[in-house]
Formats: C-alpha cells, structure tokens, sequence
C-alpha cells in the first residue's frame, strides 16, 4: 500500500503513545499502519512561542503542523505550512518593521511587482503584461514553495494508481459566450468547457456519482446522526429528504419547520436581479440567518442547532454573514449553468497551472493540452531566469513596502521580503497586492483610512483534509456516494467521478481508489464573527497532526464499520492543509456600506494608493477565482490608467 511514495517515510506513528492513547484501540484504528506521515519530534522553534495557541498546549513543531505533504512538486506546499505560518506571525508581530527598509540596499529594479502567486497575482501579471505593452518586466513574489495560492493540489500514490486532489480552491464555472472571463481562460489557452467525466462502472451502477467533492442533498445521501440525537453508536438515514425526514431523529417540530422552508418558502423576500439593484442592497443589511428566517420560515433555534454550517460556503455561522454573500457570485458572474460546476483532477488548481505557462511557457513543459497540463511536471529552474518578462520568485515572504518619497508624487515603492534566509530588496514603479491579511502590516506609509478599512475585512480558518482510500465499496453497498454528519470532525463528503484525462481510469468502480476531500470548518452560531475566527485559529495552531489523524479514523470507524470499512486497510494516506485565514467573511455591509459609510471593500477598491494597487477575491466580498481574475484586471487597470 501506498507504493511510490518515496519523498516521505513509511514508519509507525508515534503520537500515539504521547498522547497516552490506548496502544489497543490505536492499532485497530490504523494509527500503526504504513501509511505516508511525518514523524513527530519535540519542542518547536522559538518563533513559533509567539503564535496565537491554547496556553494549555504547547506550540507544534514543524513536523506536527506539517504532516505528509503528499508526493510530486507540491509535496511542501501542503496549504499553510508551518515555516510559511511563521513568517505570518513575523509579518502580524512586526518582526522586521520599519526597519527592514531602513538600510535598504536595492538588488534589482522591476516596472511591476505583484505580491502574491495565487490566481490573482498571476492574474495581475498576465494583465500588466498585456496592457502595459512589451518590453515590460514583472517579478512575482509568492512566500509558498510553489505558485497557485489556495488553488493547489494533494497528490497520493495508491497500489500504483496516482490521485490527484485539490487543497482548497476547487469548482470553476463555464461562462457565458462572449464574457471577459471566457476571453480571460481563451488567453491563457484554456476553453472554458465543461469536462468529459467517468462512466460508471462494475458496482456502482444505479448510483448518482457527483463530479465535484461536495455532498448534495439527493437519494445517494446518507446522513448519520450521533450522541446529540440520542444514538451513541449511530443512525444512518438514506435519502432523508426524499423520505421527508422520516426516520431521522429530528424533534416533530424541526422536522415542520424543514419541509415546510421547501415547499413553500416562508413570506417573500425580494430577489436582487444585480449587484447594486435595491434588493441587493437590502440583502447586505441583513444576515443570512435573518433571511433564512424570513423567507423560509425557519426558527433562529432550528438554524444555529440543526445548520450550524449554513453559511459555511463563507466559512462562518449564517448569523455573522452579509445575506447578499450567498447570491453574489452568481449576480457578479453569471455563467452557463446547464454545463453545471466543473473540476479539474486538482481543483482550480488546473486553471492556475494554465495561467503559469501563459506567463512562462516552459515552466510547464509540454503541449497545451489538458492530459499534459495535468501531468507534466513543473520545471521550477524556469520560473526566476533573468531576462524573461515575469519571474516567479518562491519562498519570498514581503515584510515591508514604502513608496520611495511622497506617495502622491514617488516613482517607485521599495519591498523589502525574506528570501533564502537574507532580507532583499526591489524597488518597482508599480505594484499590484495581491495577496490578503498582511497587506495593511506590510505597507507601512498606507493611509489610516485603509487602515481603517482592513480591520473590517474578517476571515475564517479551514482545514481541508485529503483521504485516500483503497476502495469504497462500504458506501457502494449502501447505494449512496456522499455522506453528511453532525458532530466530530467536518460535516460531510462526496466521492467524485474524475475528468476522463491525467491518468484518470475509463471508469469509477467502488475497488478503485479513491480521495475523499473534506473541510472542517470551525463556525460557532451565536459568537461574534471576531472569535470565531480567532478560536478557530487556536484550534488550528495547537492540534498536531496525530491527533486529526486520530480523530479521522475513529470517526470513520464509528460511521463506517458496520458497512466493511477498516481504517487500518482503507486508509492509504492522509493530508491535512491547514488555511489560516481561508474565508473572508462579508459581514452585513461590507458590499455596500452602513449608516452612509463607504463600503470597507470600496475604500480599497475606488482608486491606488500611489503606486499600490490592490488585488485579491477578499475586495469582492466573495472567495472565487473568478473574482480574484477580476480584482487583479482591476487594479491593474487603475495602475494604468
């Protein structure tokens, strides 16, 4: 099991016995099997003492936080990876402020710096690039090990078979003829087409196989209610709603109350038809929780108990989020809703491999296809030569930036960033942001009214666990394919059929392997959007690996044993990707403003600040790439305009 999987140990795990758990039960969960994980050491860095985590509990060394990072070029990028939260905390500590510039000596000089290498920044610099015209240089600078921000990829290797799965940034959505993001992806070589997938087959006949990772709401759902709902051991549903709920061990009154919101829909609320309309405006003034209440009738009780997820897509409790945050992404990109949501083998990954060969066409070697895009390797001594327009510089976290006199009149902006150990420095005519929470720490001469406005911009944690299994034919059995809980950790799953390129099998069979990709948020309905995101980030800093892995198993055990699933055999190897500040939460007025007050979102949006512009989804109130494409087009723009 697990054969390839050279670049990380096969060895027995020795949280475990740490943590004083039952060596019995540890083995029967698997926590002993050869499956690809760290091993555990002691004591944690000095920088790490400073971090945000349980008094109770002490740092994590790397190895604990990091966990297996999987196989191939992204096997060091497993989401916020201990030494890249590090230097987070440096940046949140002032660690190197001001005086990382104070001595600045400038090692190269660029047109445009972009900070940030996720799909924005690519963006950004695809956008200079085209409109600034030729001759033109970009430096990109990116503080992970390899480009893509949250839209990278997990890979395993299981009996032989290679899996593929995204870290975070997952669905994209085929747009309508003629937009600017059809032009966006035709311009870095992608159709913008919805994918071929696998046919069903041997074993899985009859059952609804989704194309993307997350669980609906069909007769291929089965939905297990625990210790809240009276059942220790567990109760499994199938099809709960196409039965109305019977046999769920939902209170009479909450199962009213559930049908009742979808079959009538509780008093209307007006519909917005596009951002800005009234009805739009009138959404942002209230929560999504409110609205549920309004317009399907459901008690604030029924919500916060039985949905504490609703409003999860923005990785917060429904209670704390703008009610316009759910509706917006489809009024600000409208798209071609019969080819439904797509997914690359790795999520958006995908589209950020494209972006990366439009910018530097050998740092992904091979024809423009998407079998080669999605297994060519990337050729990382390609992405920083000297003499190409855009460089691509990794590992390179930016502490500091300050325009090179008054911002109204400077010519250039000094960075100052860590890389390779040594502090550096570039100075640019113009530089676009985009990367997220650290920009109001890193430019140091930003106006209070910037300041002001990032202090409104609130985001949520996430972790997104990866799980390769062997097989499953536990849920195949049962007729279902997706799987939805209440309690331990995340809240549900999909087994997806993959897109018929990359190695992908002809057919999905419950024998083959698969990944499960599951996010656990950390949403708390009734506490101050504030804490819930700094809690959440306590429980993300201070749980080791082991202890997740654990949980995992024990959950899946509980839920799935019945059915034939071993964690010990079923389980081919674990990644966590731990998102610090994953979700930016748009709280009741963050689009449109309150009480007259410009929108946070506007403040950065209406115009640069000198020659800093601003990028990023977060300025769109929503997490999308499409709005990160779309960011980065704008601030460009301004820059140049």
């Amino acid at each position: 099991m697990g054969s390839g999987m050279d670049r990380r140990k096969f060895l027995k795990a020795t949280g475990a016995a740490a943590a004083g758990a039952a060596v019995t039960g540890d083995k029967l969960l698997g926590m002993d099997a050869k499956i690809a994980r760290e091993d555990y050491v002691g004591g944690a860095p000095a920088a790490m003492q400073r971090a945000s985590v349980p008094p109770t509990r002490p740092a994590l060394a790397a190895a604990e936080w990091d966990g297996f990072g999987g196989l191939g070029d992204y096997a060091m990028a497993n989401g916020n990876t201990h030494a890249v939260m590090t230097a987070g905390h440096a940046i949140r500590d002032g660690v190197y402020n001001p005086g990382m510039l104070s001595t600045a000596h400038v090692d190269e000089t660029y047109d445009c710096v972009v900070v940030g290498g996720g799909i924005s920044g690519l963006a950004a610099a695809q956008t200079f690039l085209e409109k600034a015209g030729r001759g033109k240089t970009c430096l990109v600078l990116e503080n992970h090990s390899v480009f893509g921000g949250e839209a990278r990829r997990n890979e395993f290797d299981v009996n032989g078979q290679r899996m593929i799965a995204p870290q975070g940034s997952a669905m994209f959505f085929p747009p309508l003829a003629g937009s600017s993001l059809l032009k966006f992806y035709e311009s870095i070589g992608f159709d913008g087409k919805g994918f071929q997938y696998q046919p069903l087959g041997a074993g899985a006949e009859g059952i609804n196989v989704a194309n993307t990772s997350y669980a609906g709401n069909g007769k291929n759902l089965g939905t297990f209610f625990g210790k809240m709902f009276g059942h220790p051991d567990g109760l499994w549903v199938i099809d709960a709603n196409g039965k109305k709920l019977e046999g769920t061990p939902f209170p009479e009154k909450v199962k009213q109350e559930m049908m009742a919101a979808r079959q009538r829909g509780g008093p209307e609320v007006p519909r917005p038809q596009a951002m800005g309309d009234e009805a739009s405006r009138a959404l942002d003034r209230m929560t999504q929780e409110e609205y549920m209440m309004q317009r399907e009738g459901l008690s604030r009780e029924t919500i916060r108990t039985y949905m504490p997820n609703a409003g999860s897509a923005a990785g917060a409790s429904a209670d704390v989020i703008s009610a316009l945050a759910d509706p917006a992404p489809d009024l600000m990109f409208p798209w071609d809703t019969r080819q439904r949501s797509q997914m690359f083998p790795d999520g958006n990954g995908g589209i950020a491999r494209f972006q990366m060969k439009a910018l530097v066409p050998d740092a992904i070697p091979g024809p423009l296809t998407l079998d080669s895009m999605c297994r060519t390797r990337i050729n990382f001594a390609a992405l920083d030569r000297p003499g190409q327009p855009v460089r691509m510089r990794l590992k390179a976290t930016v502490m500091a930036m300050k325009h090179d006199g008054d911002a109204a009149s400077a010519k250039t902006v000094t960075v100052g960033y860590m890389h390779e150990g040594r502090p550096r420095h570039v100075r640019a005519k113009l530089v676009v942001m985009a990367g997220g929470w650290t920009t109001a720490r890193t430019i140091l001469d930003l106006p209070q009214e910037h300041r002001e406005a990032y202090r409104q911009f609130h985001r949520m944690p996430c972790m997104v666990a990866n799980i390769a299994l062997t097989n499953w034919r536990f849920l195949a059995k049962q007729g279902i394919s997706e799987c939805k809980w209440y309690e331990g950790l995340g809240e549900s799953f999909a087994v997806r059929r993959w897109p018929l390129f990359g190695g992908t099998p002809a057919t999905i069979t419950p024998d083959e392997p698969t990944v499960i990709t599951m996010k656990i948020y950390f949403t708390q309905p009734g506490v101050p959007l504030q804490e819930q995101a700094a809690e959440g980030r306590i429980k993300l800093l201070g749980t080791p690996f082991s202890e997740y892995e654990r949980q995992i198993r024990e959950q899946f055990t509980l839920m799935f044993a019945r059915w034939g699933f071993d964690a010990k055999k079923d389980i081919a190897g674990i990644i966590l990707n731990r998102w610090g500040h994953a979700y930016l939460v748009a709280q009741p007025g963050f689009f449109f403003g309150e009480e007259g007050k410009v929108a946070p979102r506007e403040v950065l949006r209406r115009s640069p600040f000198g020659r800093i512009g601003f990028a990023n989804s977060d300025l769109s109130g929503i997490m999308d790439h499409r709005a990160s494409i779309d960011e980065a087009q704008r601030a460009v723009g301004q820059l140049l305009g």
